[in-house]
């Protein structure tokens, strides 16, 4: 399924680019929105259901820290869970991240040396607090000294937050000041919020368990105001540039909004809504009526039906709709197949071109950088690897950029692909690639073209030296960003220090999680060098212009190591007295001050400690001109990256001065002379071993679009296009760069036809919208026919006519052909398709006898209202069978081969509904039936319904005395006037012989007859209305038997029948020699088949025809012929 992953999500693990935890912690409470024309644009999907608000990433989250015991609290990227869920979450964690406590090792108890800088640190304890096993730490902004620390106690046993406390620090964390007297004593907190535009305001959100309110603060943090709310509030989001306007999503799935800042809140969505996303804007919203998801847009102050906007035209699969930078991306399945569509700059929907047979099972937006579009897709053949594919600048034609990327599982299940993107340098990638069931890292300086291995360290640590040969022994990085968004994760990378890498990894023939060490790139990955034996927490400190290291916090340390030659010569430094479990570190971006902060733990029973360290002192004095010297960057050697020559300012190594400023900036930037490795493939081109692009099998370059009119000109693919963000000119670029042509007059071809939402069926009375696309032709000069199918077609001189839509109204249920012609002057295509219309079943009845004889075949048919044509699905259920007969035809023929009652269940399938009728049928060898008619009182009383019949059936049966029940079965028929059938069977147990049981049936019969001729038969219907029933007259066969007997009067009329049948062959032989038999059949014209159906019911039997007999003309000359052979 298509989704985002955001900047720092979890999945991409890219993205993370200037090292700074709050890069990747998508899943904290602050978003940014959207602004629109001074307003607040709101945008989501129409789907069945309700609404239900959901994260995609945030867009600046570096005020919003997060800290639990141990490790800090996690929740999934792109999900805003319940508070339940998320505890879980944590409790999960913490069940990995249990320590004991342990005693720090020998080298640690030796201090720094004398001469050495010495950091300024203090330390805090959040006393009270031992006990709370989450902690949230908020630093307000840039240059500002206040840091709010929001504390938590979870209970696992009773699934809620039952403690809270919120510190707030005036002095970058040196006091901290216990605010629960300020914002209630009893007031249990659950979330923190932090203005992105305006850090002064902040939003603290009380446990719903308790109560729902919010806190306001405009002061950072000094005073609240608390304000009652109607709602509890699940998910928050601010906007990005209005301070004051917010979006709150409840836990009963509504949508409010507010333009003060939190004070009052106004509903958005109606009730029963549910929004299933939300990225920016873009908020999918479910419709009751539908399991449809549509993509819809309004503004959050008037989201009324009217003012909502559809920017696509179809349905698109839930959960589906991604917006990242200019892009919007939406996926629609159809056959068990999707298919993915981009918006570039809000402009319409086009359909995304990726490779024809890659058939993707599963598809990420993996990043939206640069101007163009990466996206990962698992293949049909593909488990555990992705394929990573590079798009152009409108995102709609997408090439291979590397296959088998590895990917893993993170915490909640999200995939992780093993891709990094370099921060500070334009088109460098570092990627794990799986190749013959091995994992190696690869790297890329120009997005993707081309990827070369890794070139081992030439020595170690203690300076032995190191054989490792390409290709088959390299340096193989992780690449995993770390789950705990206040530790480093295994790689770490700065904009504002270009070319530095720091990185967890092993040498040899493929990646490796055992004997890892720590290794460092000053050069953009062209040259490496290991730093430490044991993985470390690295983070870069003075804008880039140092480096800092912690263990990792398996184990208590109380020391730290600062580098400012990147990374060649280590100092250390003490921090804390005591070992510390260091949980996290914050490194404040852009202040003057430079100061970072340690939280953690003495003991996993201990009380947290805040230690606030001070590193300016180790510097010596701010940094000069001459302290700086400049960087080519390069590729082993070749210096002209993504078509340009890039040269950087650093700091020279060992110079213990604050840099104070971003050194990031490129000093010049030349453009150099196009080359092959500028370029990449085409869409429909591969690559091949010589290095040249050729067509794909599947792809047929001379295929023009549609838009290509006569008289117009279009770009003809060399197989080539330059990388995107290439700043490359001249060399080769005009042999490689698309040519403009002509375009040619050309047939229509590759005609398709659907409908709007890609169905086959549609409701009687509903508006139908059929979509017509063509692959290849002149839109402009071909016209188009549509035949409905109904009898109605319309007709159009082009295909822009088209676009939107045409919309046709089916008045009649039925199964419709309906076609499409493209033609021009040079050809014709068509397409058609079969569209099933029905309407709503309201009512089914089942009509079948009540008794039927055993071995005879009977009729079921089942008649719904209103009437269908061939559009429904019928499942009869015959007596116990356990698999239905499944029939399109309402009506089946049956035999049941066994006596005793038998049940029979029709269902009619319609749409997404289904309805039944059931039937009680006896089954016998011979029975007895009679008609009844009632006195016309019955049917004043008759509202003609199944119920009542049933019930006046049972009653009949009461009302015939001295009759066992189990012999008498009474049908009422519907309609007015009221009739039944009185059937009579017979016992169940026949220990007398067939013949005295069906002499019983006659004389019960005479006996039944005699009663209600005498009007003796008679029920009350209700106090002082009695209702008679009379014998209408015996059924055509008064006994009904299924065994044929030979009695003399049968044997008589077989004699007849066969006597007739010798007669009638000998007249048809020799009609001739009877002329009078002619003179009869003429005079009896209309006669005829009466006369000749009497024959016999013996199909074999010759059958005589009037055009058989001879005419009267032809009598009379025979005649005469005949006198005259005579004289």
């Amino acid at each position: 399924r298509l989704r985002v992953c955001g900047r720092g999500e979890a999945f991409p693990k890219i993205s993370s680019n200037d090292g700074d935890p709050s890069g990747c912690i998508p899943w904290l409470p602050l978003y940014s929105f959207y602004l629109a024309n001074s307003f607040l644009l709101v945008c989501f999907s129409k789907c069945k259901g309700r609404y239900k608000l959901r994260a995609m990433y945030v867009a600046n989250a570096s005020e919003l820290r997060r800290v639990k015991r141990s490790v800090p609290e996690f929740l999934q990227s792109a999900d805003a869970r319940s508070e339940e869920q998320r505890k879980t979450s944590g409790l999960r964690v913490d069940g990995q991240s249990k320590r004991a406590e342990v005693r720090w090792n020998r080298d640690d108890e030796h201090d720094s040396r004398p001469d050495e800088p010495k950091l300024t640190s203090s330390t805090f304890a959040l006393a009270g607090d031992s006990a709370h096993n989450h902690a949230v730490v908020y630093w307000t902004g840039k240059n500002s000294s206040v840091i709010l620390i929001l504390t938590k106690l979870y209970d696992f046993h009773l699934g809620s937050v039952t403690e809270s406390t919120l510190w707030r620090s005036t002095d970058y964390g040196s006091t901290y000041e216990r605010l629960n007297d300020k914002v209630g004593v009893k007031t249990v907190l659950s979330y923190l919020y932090v203005c992105p535009t305006n850090k002064r305001k902040i939003m603290v959100l009380t446990d719903p368990e308790f109560e729902s309110s919010v806190l306001i603060s405009t002061d950072e943090g000094a005073s609240y105001q608390k304000y009652r709310l109607n709602f509890f509030v699940l998910s928050l989001l601010f906007h990005h540039t209005q301070e004051d306007w917010a979006l709150a999503y409840s836990h009963d799935q509504k949508l409010y909004s507010s333009f003060d800042f939190g004070r009052k809140w106004q509903l958005v969505i109606h009730s029963q809504s549910h929004l299933i996303s939300i990225s920016h804007t873009i908020i999918l919203f479910l419709s009751l009526l539908t399991t449809d998801c549509q993509y819809v847009t309004c503004r959050a102050q008037a989201c009324s039906e009217s003012s909502r906007t559809y920017p696509f035209s179809g349905y698109i699969e839930t959960n589906s709709l991604v917006v990242q930078d200019e892009y919007v991306f939406v996926q629609v399945t159809t056959t068990g197949r999707a298919s993915y569509y981009v918006s570039y700059q809000r402009e319409p929907f086009v359909r995304i071109k990726i490779p024809k047979y890659s058939l993707p099972k599963d598809m990420h937006i993996v990043s939206t950088d640069q101007g163009q579009v990466f996206t990962a897709v698992q293949e049909w053949n593909q488990n555990d690897t992705y394929n990573l594919y590079i798009s152009d600048t409108r995102g709609i034609y997408f090439t291979l950029a590397l296959e088998n990327v590895r990917t893993s599982r993170g915490l909640g299940g999200n995939s992780m692909i093993d891709l990094y993107e370099v921060a500070g340098i334009e088109g460098m990638l570092i990627a794990n690639r799986k190749v013959e069931n091995q994992v190696k890292t690869y790297i890329t300086y120009n997005k993707g073209r081309d990827w070369r291995l890794l070139q081992a360290p030439t020595t170690d640590l203690a300076g032995n030296t190191i054989h490792c040969v390409l290709p088959f022994c390299s340096l193989h990085l992780q690449l995993q960003m770390s789950e705990n968004p206040y530790l480093s994760g295994s790689i770490s990378t700065k904009s504002s220090a270009p070319g530095v890498i720091v990185a967890t990894g092993n040498i040899g023939s493929e990646l490796s999680y055992n004997n890892v060490a720590m290794f460092i790139s000053s050069d953009a990955g062209n040259n490496w060098r290991q730093i430490f034996e044991e993985e470390h927490n690295v983070w870069f400190l003075d804008k880039g212009g140092a480096l800092v290291a912690v263990k990792q916090p398996t184990v208590p340390t109380r020391h730290l190591w600062i580098s400012f030659d990147e990374g060649r010569q280590w100092t250390r430094h003490s921090f804390s007295a005591m070992p510390l479990f260091v949980d996290g570190v914050l490194v404040e971006a852009g202040a003057e001050n430079q100061i970072m902060t340690f939280f953690g733990h003495f003991s996993h029973r201990s009380e947290w400690q805040l230690i606030k360290i001070d590193y300016k002192p180790i510097f010596t004095r701010r940094c000069t001109e001459g302290d700086y010297q400049t960087w080519h960057l390069h590729n082993q050697g070749e210096p002209c990256i993504m078509g340009q020559k890039q040269i950087y300012m650093k700091r020279r190594p060992g110079n213990y001065c604050m840099v104070g400023w971003d050194n990031s900036r490129i000093l010049s930037a030349e453009p150099c002379i196009c080359r092959a490795h500028d370029f990449e493939c085409d869409y429909g081109f591969e690559r091949r071993g010589d290095g040249n692009c050729l067509p794909a099998f599947w792809f047929n370059p001379s295929t023009l679009s549609r838009s290509c009119s006569q008289g117009q000109n279009y770009l003809n693919s060399t197989g080539y296009r330059k990388v995107v963000a290439n700043n490359c000119t001249k060399g080769v670029k005009e042999m490689y760069t698309a040519r403009k042509q002509q375009c040619p007059n050309r047939p229509p071809r590759g005609l398709v036809l659907t409908t709007h939402d890609d169905k086959l069926t549609a409701n009687m009375g509903s508006n139908v919208t059929f979509l017509v696309r063509l692959e290849e032709g002149d839109s402009m000069r071909t016209n188009i026919q549509l035949d409905f199918g109904d009898g109605t077609a319309v007709s159009y001189s082009n295909l822009s006519w088209t676009q939107e839509g045409i919309r046709h109204v089916y008045h009649s249920a039925g199964i419709f052909r309906v076609t499409a012609l493209a033609e021009n002057s040079l050809g014709f295509d068509m397409s058609s398709l079969h569209l099933h219309v029905t309407c709503p079943v309201e009512h089914i009845q089942l009509l079948a006898p009540y008794v039927v004889i055993k071995n005879k075949e009977v009729n079921l048919t089942a008649v719904v209202w209103p009437s269908h044509f061939r559009t429904l699905t019928y499942f009869w259920w015959l007596g116990n069978n356990t698999e239905p007969i499944i029939t399109l035809d309402s009506s089946i023929s049956h035999t049941f081969s066994t006596e005793g009652m038998v049940t029979v269940t029709v269902q009619v399938s319609s749409g997404d509904s289904i309805l039944q009728d059931t039937r009680s049928i006896a089954i016998q060898e011979f029975f007895k039936s009679l008609l009844l008619s009632f006195s016309p009182n019955l049917d004043e009383a008759n509202p003609d319904i199944p119920e009542w019949r049933q019930d006046v059936g049972r009653v009949i049966q009461k009302a015939v005395a001295d009759i066992p029940e189990e012999q008498l079965l009474v049908a009422v028929f519907p309609g007015i006037p009221t009739a039944a059938e009185l059937f009579l069977l017979p016992p169940r147990n026949q220990s007398d012989g067939r013949k005295r049981t069906e002499e019983d049936l006659e004389q019960i019969s005479e006996i039944l007859v005699n009663a209600l001729n005498q009007i003796s038969v008679e029920f009350e219907l209700k106090p002082g209305s009695r209702v008679i029933v009379y014998t209408t007259q015996l059924t055509l066969a008064p006994l009904v038997d299924s065994i044929p007997r030979h009695s003399s009067s049968a044997m008589l009329m077989l004699l007849s029948v066969v006597f007739l049948g010798l007669a009638v062959f000998l007249i048809y032989k020799f009609k001739r020699k009877i002329p009078w038999i002619n003179i009869y059949a003429e005079v009896n014209h209309e006669k005829e088949q009466e006369m000749i159906s009497t024959v016999g019911q013996n199909d074999a039997t010759p059958k005589i025809t009037l055009s058989e007999f001879s005419t009267q003309k032809e009598l009379m000359e025979k005649e005469l012929e005949a006198r005259a052979k005579r004289e």
